[in-house]
């Protein structure tokens, strides 16, 4: 066993509570989400914002039933591009304006029109989702809300820490409605870092085997591109016969169709974007596919090893529903699951927010899609439900419910993703979509085994993934603007300090405020020790 010393400059979980968000007016409510233009807005892929997917089962809670335990797994509000794709919208935006005079007919707009979009942080369209999504979960969880606080957890992003806190804003909304109080609120956050080495289930990236490897890292984009040829180049000739001279490619047709659903997401109401326009129905259904394509091969069932990225989460979720402490090898931080404190078992209600692609690699691991066929990359076939923006659009909503029935000894679980219920196959779910709660940990045994995090050791993957256990966890909360430490587990002093970085403002949580579009500069921790284990099972 090697012992090191841990850096400066890492980070450790901590929990904050959080202030007010900045509100917006969006053209949705809270339980139906995003209803403009929809026969286009729901065909963005993961860039489509959140809306109720058609069900054939109803989602009302069964007549002499009720729910007693209830899980949310969420994908963070709507944000702008990553800061290397706003870098490449802004070139081709830069191309069509250095290359056409004057631009007239649909394209018109782009006489008048600036890039300036931001990077990676959430809009204000995308806290508005985060508030309503909080607003939904209590309303529909109301008996159990009123009962009992739920459990938040973040993974470390920051728009994926500024939605937790839009989510509780929320939540605390719908609590506090008719002059009730709520002495709980601001509820705690526990927030897990994103850096290499970390464990979090919340966030991918222990697996080199997986992030860099061949070819499990560019599957979902070798498919893509496949596609792309199908029906493209067809899209960027007529572009380029109606502006004449600008000789677009291929890639900047696919940065003009992502420039819709973010220019749209970028206003606080969400209007409905004029670069929407520049493109017909069908050719929406194919970016819808295109885009889903990404993520059913880079993470979902269609890459061999996406669907391990999501078994940490999966095997939380066990440990929740049974009141079991955590068995998993994979991607779980026992430092954290080890514990009651940031690990409670027995709550009634879970809150966890995360990533498309994390979200989609847990959907993998619960089986939940596995009815789909292999999605062809060559035209657009039959799905039985899948597509990412049913699946993983912005602040995207999966209830893990259980309820018990009068008359049935078990409690029975169910599964909504985005207002559909899943039929639950794997676990011979009933009409209703229901499984037995025995029948579904049962049908969960890829995760409970482990899925294939010793897949890199069979093929012999030069770079297997190791994993680091902390030995020391501090959790700190920020109240009144001052800061409490508390310790778990130290091996030995932790110091626990706000940090600014580039004299940016933080505001009342220790976070940049939302406007600034940088990272995190929340907490900066000195681990006194940790220790560093190869995983026994050459995870891959």
């Amino acid at each position: 066993m090697e012992v090191s010393r841990g850096q400066d400059d890492e980070e450790a979980a901590y929990l904050l509570t959080p202030g007010s968000p900045t509100k917006g007016t969006l053209k949705h409510t809270p339980g139906k989400g995003y209803q403009c233009r929809p026969q286009i807005s729901q065909y963005w892929g993961q860039y489509s914002p959140f809306f109720s997917v058609p069900s054939e089962v109803p989602d009302a809670v069964p007549p002499s039933c009720s729910i007693t335990f209830a899980q949310l797994l969420s994908r963070h509000g709507a944000r702008d591009p990553t800061a290397s794709k706003t870098k490449v919208y802004n070139s081709t935006i830069q191309k069509l304006k250095g290359n056409v005079q004057r631009f007239s007919g649909k394209y018109s707009f782009l006489n008048g029109f600036t890039y300036a979009l931001g990077a990676d942080q959430l809009t204000i369209f995308g806290e508005q989702e985060m508030i309503n999504s909080g607003l939904a979960f209590y309303h529909r969880y109301e008996k159990l809300a009123k009962q009992s606080v739920a459990f938040i957890r973040s993974s470390g992003e920051a728009r994926v820490v500024v939605s937790a806190q839009n989510f509780s804003q929320g939540y605390h909304q719908a609590k506090t409605s008719g002059n009730r109080a709520d002495a709980t609120y601001p509820y705690p956050i526990l927030v897990i870092p994103e850096r290499d080495g970390i464990n979090n289930t919340l966030s991918h990236g222990l697996c080199t085997a997986f992030e860099d490897g061949e070819p499990y890292s560019s599957i979902g984009s070798k498919a893509q591109q496949t596609f792309l040829a199908t029906f493209l180049p067809s899209v960027t000739v007529r572009l380029n016969t109606d502006l004449a001279g600008v000789n677009l490619t291929t890639t900047d047709t696919i940065n003009l169709m992502d420039l819709c659903p973010f220019t749209t997401v970028a206003s606080p109401v969400g209007a409905f974007s004029p670069f929407c326009s520049l493109f017909t129905e069908d050719e929406w259904h194919h970016y819808d596919y295109y885009q889903s394509l990404g993520k059913y091969y880079g993470y979902g069932p269609g890459n061999p090893l996406g669907p391990t990225q999501g078994v940490g989460f999966v095997n939380e979720l066990i440990a929740r529903m049974t009141g079991k402490a955590v068995s998993d090898h994979t991607t779980v931080n026992h430092t954290l699951d080890d514990s009651g404190e940031t690990f409670p078992l027995g709550d009634a209600l879970y809150v966890d927010v995360s990533h498309d692609n994390d979200m989609t690699a847990i959907f993998g691991a619960l089986g939940l899609y596995n009815s789909t066929m292999p999605l062809s990359n060559t035209s657009i076939r039959q799905t039985n439900g899948y597509s990412a923006a049913w699946t993983v659009p912005f602040a995207a909503r999966a209830y893990f419910e259980k309820m018990q029935c009068e008359g049935e000894k078990e409690e029975r679980v169910r599964i909504i993703v985005n207002g559909r219920v899943l039929p639950l196959k794997t676990c011979g779910g009933d009409s209703l979509g229901r499984c037995t709660l025995s029948h579904f940990v049962k049908s969960l045994s890829f995760a409970a085994e482990g899925g294939r995090w010793d897949f890199g050791a069979a093929i012999r993957v030069p770079n297997p993934c190791k994993w680091i256990v902390s030995r020391g966890i501090q959790l700190c909360r920020r109240t009144n603007y001052q800061l409490d430490i508390r310790y778990i587990s130290l091996a030995s002093a932790i110091k626990c300090q706000p940090e600014n970085r580039g004299g940016r403002p933080i505001n009342s949580h220790g976070i940049l405020s939302p406007r600034y579009k940088r990272p995190l500069g929340i907490f900066r921790y000195f681990f006194g020790r940790e220790t560093k284990v190869e995983n026994p099972y050459n995870a891959g």
